[in-house]
């Protein structure tokens, strides 16, 4: 058995791992010390963490800069409850020896069914219609109908293999670009992997599922909205950064796009006075995909199992 550790939750605000029975098994490991609200300030993380030799970071909206990692010398693993790692600055985490194991995969089918939903939501106007005869209004206007439309897929890892399959059930066609594409890869999802610029001039629908990175921050930007179908919908459940938010916010107002449902934003949470909010014809979510109790229960075990895997000396899922 290893060293007894310190295991540090630093703020799981909102909640995400309080009460979940997979924290009692790392009771072997060590002291867990679990803070149900979130630190406001660099050295509020940095007393929470110290002397810690594992940090669970529950919440993505808790940051980890390189200066705060640089002042926890005793750290020496970082285990996600997400697939992202953006949180993170990982150029400091890896000149630190700070190990970052995350999630990939692992709720892929509850974030391509809200991703499904989103899509529905927006192409049959749900939200708009609901806020409308919540006014005392009966509008009348159309919706979509998707069923043989195009749905462009942007990135084939787990959610959006698991997106095209779902998309391809309801009777639409599926193209899809990804980085690394392959025929055994498209015969399994069932799409046809195109160029990106062939992809956003076919798509009705396009949904995006690549991993943040600076290849692709803001690869969706006016060039790609402007060269996208007149009408066609925009579905984000990948990162906010992959979208230029006022390129977005111009091809809605000017009607060049027909919507947008997001459950990402490049800000988060969205200011109140944020023009989305405004817009008749967008979706909103607040990045809560994955956010049902079994989505929820797979990540709290998924941040386990790689604690206890590192402890015992088989780190997994290394991003760092």
């Amino acid at each position: 058995m290893p060293d007894r550790q310190r295991i540090v939750i630093p703020g799981d605000d909102p909640p995400q791992m309080q009460g979940s029975p997979h924290l009692e098994r790392l009771e072997a490991y060590g002291e867990v010390v679990l803070y149900t609200d979130r630190p406001e300030t660099s050295d509020e993380k940095i007393e929470r963490v110290k002397g810690a030799g594992v940090m669970i970071n529950s919440r993505g909206l808790v940051k980890w800069p390189g200066d705060v990692l640089r002042s926890l010398p005793d750290l020496r693993m970082i285990a996600t409850c997400s697939i992202g790692v953006d949180s993170f600055d990982l150029v400091a985490a890896r000149e630190c020896g700070i190990a970052i194991s995350n999630q990939p995969g692992r709720t892929a089918p509850v974030v391509a069914e809200h991703t499904f939903g989103l899509m529905f939501a927006l192409a049959k106007r749900a939200a708009y219609f609901t806020g409308a005869m919540k006014a005392g209004q009966w509008p009348r206007l159309d919706a979509y109908y998707l069923k043989g439309k195009t749905l462009g897929v942007i990135g084939t890892g787990p959610i959006g293999s698991e997106l095209a399959k779902l998309a391809g059930s309801v009777g639409m066609d599926v193209i899809a670009w990804t980085y690394n594409p392959s025929d055994e890869r498209a015969r399994e999802i069932g799409a046809a992997y195109v160029e990106l610029d062939e992809l956003l001039s076919r798509s009705d629908v396009v949904s995006l599922h690549v991993r943040l990175t600076e290849d692709s921050r803001h690869m969706i930007d006016s060039a790609s909205l402007g060269s996208m179908k007149p009408g066609a919908l925009l579905i984000n459940c990948g990162r906010g950064g992959l979208v230029d938010t006022d390129a977005l916010v111009e091809a809605l107002s000017s009607g060049h796009l027909g919507g947008a449902a997001l459950d990402v934003f490049e800000e988060e949470p969205l200011p109140a006075d944020h023009p989305l909010l405004g817009m008749e014809q967008v979706v909103l979510t607040p990045h809560c995909a994955d956010m049902t109790p079994e989505g929820v229960e797979l990540l709290n075990e998924g941040a386990v199992d790689n604690v206890i895997a590192f402890l015992e000396g088989r780190p997994r899922n290394l991003v760092v």
